[in-house]
């Protein structure tokens, strides 16, 4: 490994930051939708009462995961307009 290949890039500025976060809260976003989606196909076609309850554990969960990446995106806004 080159010297080039170890250097880590530092966000200059809050904003250069946020922008890092941003992508990485729509990265988590997007993996957060295809098992909710999924949670939710398993939940509509379970044949029984406790692998429906699983499926339908698994969407709270999900959507509770969604509902506090979306509150940590908006404290990074919050942060970065300071």
């Amino acid at each position: 490994m080159n010297s080039l290949q170890k250097v880590t890039v530092i966000p200059r500025t809050r904003s250069d930051a946020a922008g890092d976060l941003g992508g990485l809260f729509h990265r988590l976003n997007n993996e957060l939708g295809i098992i909710l989606s999924h949670a939710e196909l398993l939940e509509a076609k379970a044949t029984d009462d406790i692998s429906r309850s699983r499926a339908a554990q698994v969407v709270a969960s999900v959507l509770d995961a969604m509902g506090t990446a979306r509150a940590i995106r908006t404290r990074v806004n919050e942060i970065t307009q300071e």
